[in-house]
């Protein structure tokens, strides 16, 4: 298998460990050090995200419609199902390093809600 197989599989699995709640299975796709530029150092910050996003809209999903690679960074275009009827979009790019997510950075579009993930994040601690 190819590194450009790796990644896009490796992407395809982080999804899938969100999708199915398992969210602890997707820390070691993780470096120890990894870095979400929206929302903060180390893995926990992301499954923290997602322990939030999951408990305010419990049917969220997200699908991966286009993973474009180029060496070792992956471009995502995701989009979200499950929220309440739309159909938001999800713009990642992907660092890899030792064959483990190392570093993202993030935008969106079409969510309901506005602002920063870390400003949803504060909104759902609020409720």
């Amino acid at each position: 298998m190819s590194s450009d197989q790796n990644a896009d599989a490796l992407v395809r699995r982080l999804q899938e460990c969100f999708n199915t709640r398992r969210f602890d299975d997707a820390a070691p796709l993780h470096t120890p050090d990894f870095f979400s530029h929206p929302l903060g150092a180390g893995f926990p910050a992301g499954k923290n995200a997602w322990l939030a996003l999951t408990t305010r809209y419990p049917a969220m999903r997200v699908v991966a419609q286009d993973v474009i690679l180029d060496g070792d960074k992956a471009a995502v275009r995701s989009v979200v199902e499950g929220i309440d009827g739309v159909r938001p979009e999800l713009y990642e790019i992907f660092r890899f390093e030792d064959g483990r997510f190392a570093e993202m950075w993030g935008a969106s579009t079409g969510f309901p809600w506005s602002g920063s993930p870390k400003e949803l994040l504060d909104q759902s601690v609020d409720h």
